[in-house]
This record gives structure tokens, C-alpha cells and sequence, in this order.
């Protein structure tokens, strides 16, 4: 489960359908840091260890850099690159995360999430069952593709990140699009969060987003202040206190619940001396929300770096289908029984889901025209 242990909630900030919630450490910490390096707009091209390509809109990469021995490290900078527009550029990059100097890694902020999502169970059917293509079973779901909003096409949200108000100490931040959880950010350090903070605009966001940001305002929460409690400016100071934990208590429970006690499933991507990078899946509940996302925590668990990309309710579809698929050995009858339905509805799922061209044509045909009884 993903642990703010460390972080303090403060009161949020609205901003027409949006509400950003900022979290803010007591104590940074020193001996990790993160600094960006801004790209533009061409798209890249990764090549995977398994010799697969992933190719998406990268603006930009973090460098995390840290120390051996704990002392205070510095942030390295930020690196801009320009280029003429005279002709469509691509970047080649070997990994998602790749070493580039003692004690500095520069890793793809939520790609290594979104290749976790796109590679889930990649290789298709471990078994040539007869339902199945020939192209399913020699090349599993490639080519998988996903779709993404850049933040500049969420309303509002380039105005509420201008706007916003950035607190002492400040090292994250909750975005909700109409109350609904969208995304996380935590960095190790306040300089880091001021540096990283613009590049909020230019990160992927689900398309449950952009349509919550479109039509659902974000609701107050009503706050009244007891005046019988209040009998000098010490009261006063009292009760504004108590109403700011309630309201830290009420986010940490109520409005972030699913992402931070959610179980994940987890995959170490890079040690870095005392902290580890990884990303992590949800379990494709249908009946909450599911977040992707990679993070960076030290020996103790303590929580240094989080970004999160929200799911929609089609991908979550999807990758629940392809993980009971895989756990029952792709096999339709023991999936659709596993599921609660008959084997043609699971077929119509899949077809639905855009995994339609795994099925043999003449099989999914007699699935939609003879349905099984019901299981």
C-alpha cells in the first residue's frame, strides 16, 4: 500500500472542477533529488530488454541523484533543448530507467508505469487452445496501444497549476478532477517540488480525467467554526487547527482511500544506493479506483518520489480480463466460469475490449450466433 507516513495534508485550493490538495514535509529529505530534463514535443521511441519497442509522447525525464553516505545532495539542474521545426525528429531512448553517471539515474516519469499497464501479460496465450489465432499465440497483443490526454487538454488545469498556491515545505501534490482522485505527485525535496511543479501540465491523464474536469465541479466541503469555543485568539488559533486535522483526517480516509489502501501488485525497477524505484499495478477492482503509478522509497519504507496515473473504466476492463485470462491459463471456459458468465459473453467482452483479433473469426461468430447457457 502506498504510506504518506511523512507528509502533511493541507487544506486544499479549487479551482473550477479542480482540486489540488497540497502535502507538505516537516523534514525533506536531503540526500536524494530530482531534477527534470525538458525534451519537447517529438515523440520517442524506447527499446525494452525484451527487444520490444515502446513508442508514446515523452515530454520530459527526472534524474534522480543521490549520495552514499546520506550527506545532503544537490539537484542537478535543468537541461532545455530546442530544436528547429523544420522536419518530425524522433528520440531513441534504451531504457526506461538507465544509469547516466555515479549516483544518478534518469528514468521517464509514469512510462515506467505505463509499461508496466502495456506489458501486462503481453505474450498472449501460453497455450495454443483452439480458440485462439495463430497471431495471438507467435505474438501475444502486440502491437498494445493505450490512449492519454496531455495535461493541456484538461480544462482548467493550466490556470489552477499557475494560480496555485505552493506552501512551505511543500513536496507533492493531490490533483482531483471533480473529486475524483486523478493523479499523485511527491518529490524528495521543497526546491525539487518548485523546479517540477510546471510539469504537471505536460504529464498524461486518463480519460476519466479530462471528462470528470469537463463536467463535475468540485464541491466545497462546508467548514463551521463552534463559536463557543472561541473566547480570545488563542481559541481562535485552537479551532482553525482542529478543523485542519479534520480535514487531513477526512482526506487521508474518505477522498484518497483507494489509492492509499488499495493492495498493488509491485515490480523493483532500480536500486539506487539506499532507495529503491518501482512501479506497481492495481488489482482491477471493479468497485474502486485504479491507480498505476511508480515510486521511490528508502531502507524504512519512508516515501520519496510518487507519480500516478488513474485508470479508466475501459482500461481497468481490460487488464482485469487479461489477468484472469492469464490465471486460468487463457482458457475461455474456466475464465468465463471464474467470471460468472458463459463463455460467448466472455468472447463479446474481449471483442468489446478491443481483443476481439486474438479470436479465430469463424469461433467468435459462433459465440455471438449460438450463446452457451448460462454458467
Amino acid at each position: 500500500m502506498i504510506d504518506l507516513t511523512g507528509l502533511i495534508t493541507r487544506p486544499a485550493q479549487t479551482w473550477g472542477a479542480l482540486r489540488l490538495v497540497p502535502l507538505v514535509r516537516p523534514e525533506p529529505i536531503r540526500d536524494l533529488r530530482l531534477s527534470p530534463i525538458v525534451y519537447g514535443d517529438e515523440p520517442s521511441v524506447v527499446t525494452l530488454p525484451d527487444k520490444s519497442v515502446y513508442i508514446a509522447y515523452i515530454p520530459h525525464a527526472f534524474v534522480a541523484s543521490w549520495t552514499g553516505d546520506g550527506a545532503p545532495a544537490a539537484a542537478y539542474g535543468t537541461q532545455f533543448e530546442r530544436r528547429p521545426a523544420q522536419a518530425i525528429t524522433v528520440r531513441v531512448h534504451r531504457r526506461m530507467a538507465r544509469r547516466v553517471d555515479t549516483n544518478r539515474v534518469r528514468f521517464l516519469p509514469l512510462h515506467l508505469a505505463l509499461e508496466g499497464y502495456l506489458a501486462l501479460h503481453f505474450g498472449g496465450p501460453a497455450i495454443a487452445w483452439a480458440e485462439w489465432t495463430r497471431r495471438a499465440v507467435s505474438r501475444g497483443l502486440s502491437p498494445r496501444v493505450e490512449a492519454a490526454y496531455r495535461g493541456e487538454a484538461i480544462p482548467d488545469l493550466e490556470e489552477a497549476l499557475r494560480v496555485f498556491e505552493i506552501h512551505p515545505g511543500q513536496c507533492g501534490l493531490l490533483l482531483y478532477a471533480g473529486d475524483a482522485l486523478a493523479a499523485a505527485f511527491v518529490v524528495p525535496h521543497p526546491e525539487d517540488y518548485r523546479v517540477l511543479h510546471p510539469t504537471l501540465i505536460h504529464d498524461l491523464y486518463g480519460e476519466l480525467v479530462y471528462h470528470y474536469a469537463r463536467l463535475y465541479p468540485a464541491r466545497d466541503r462546508p467548514v463551521a467554526i463552534d463559536e463557543t469555543r472561541i473566547g480570545s485568539l488563542g481559541h481562535l488559533r485552537d479551532e482553525v487547527a482542529r478543523l485542519e486535522r479534520e480535514w487531513a483526517e477526512f482526506h487521508d480516509t474518505v477522498m484518497a482511500a483507494d489509492l492509499l489502501r488499495s493492495p498493488h501488485h509491485e515490480q523493483v525497477v532500480y536500486r539506487m544506493g539506499r532507495y529503491t524505484l518501482r512501479r506497481f499495478l492495481p488489482s482491477f477492482d471493479r468497485h474502486r479506483e485504479n491507480h498505476i503509478g511508480e515510486y521511490i522509497t528508502d531502507e524504512s519504507g519512508r516515501l520519496a518520489y510518487l507519480k500516478t496515473f488513474r485508470l479508466s473504466e475501459s482500461q481497468v476492463r481490460r487488464g482485469r480480463l487479461l489477468t484472469r485470462l492469464a490465471a486460468h491459463d487463457w482458457h475461455l471456459p474456466a475464465t468465463a466460469a471464474a467470471l460468472g458468465v458463459t463463455v460467448d459473453e466472455l468472447a463479446r467482452r474481449l471483442d468489446r475490449a478491443g481483443f476481439g483479433h486474438l479470436l479465430r473469426p469463424e469461433i467468435l461468430s459462433a459465440y455471438r450466433a449460438n450463446p452457451s447457457p448460462s454458467v
